[in-house]
């Protein structure tokens, strides 16, 4: 069984990295500084060190820190050549929502897996968990059954591997093709956080229906 390594100290970060030890499997989780995470490690009995550390002694990585950290993630994890790296980050700028509406640092011709890739080219990423509120991240329960996620990439194998951590995790995977999809994806988050800016709940998510 691969091994994972969660990178981030925050919310997301440490759902799932719970959700992969609840699921079976061995897991650690990264920050820039091992301390931080001290607490966390304790309560959840997952080890915790730097990203590079956590990073080197991973198959599979999970990136998930703030949009605004991830190419400086990327660059202190080092030595992703060959890694699957699952990116659950969203370019969220550091403004405030206009009218409910996140503002991104993308445009709409770009998207932050492209940057990463870009920064990482033998790394393999996939997109993926960046579309949902973290309560709903690990076994959603829903009335109207398993939602959608959706994932891309340009690795085929690597896109496999999380596709059945997905299906693990409780979700209908959808693989919408190679990084450049990550264009649409990527907005999905938008999308989603406008009810609960807008004061509904965060009780919702996306899925694909078929005719």
């Amino acid at each position: 069984m691969a091994k994972y390594g969660v990178l981030g100290s925050g919310t997301v970060a440490q759902v799932l990295a719970k959700g992969l030890k609840q699921h079976g499997h061995e897991v650690r989780i990264g920050s820039r500084s091992a301390e931080k995470l001290s607490a966390f490690s304790t309560e959840s009995g997952i080890a915790s060190g730097t990203f590079a550390d956590v990073a080197a002694s991973s198959d599979v990585v999970v990136l998930a820190v703030k949009g605004t950290a991830a190419e400086e993630a990327v660059r202190l994890a080092g030595g992703l050549a060959g890694k699957v790296v699952i990116d659950a980050t969203n370019p969220i700028a550091d403004a405030p929502p206009v009218d409910g509406v996140l503002q991104y640092f993308t445009g709409p011709n770009e998207s932050l897996l492209e940057r990463l890739q870009a920064i990482a080219p033998q790394a393999r990423f996939v997109k993926a968990f960046n579309s949902v509120g973290n309560a709903l991240m690990v076994n959603p329960s829903l009335p109207g059954g398993p939602p959608t996620m959706f994932y891309c990439g340009n690795d085929p194998d690597a896109k496999q591997i999380v596709a059945e951590l997905i299906t693990q995790f409780g979700w209908e995977p959808l693989d919408m093709g190679t990084a450049a999809a990550a264009r649409a994806i990527e907005p999905l988050c938008q999308l989603w956080c406008i009810p609960p800016f807008r004061g509904g709940s965060r009780t919702h998510a996306f899925k694909l229906l078929r005719g």
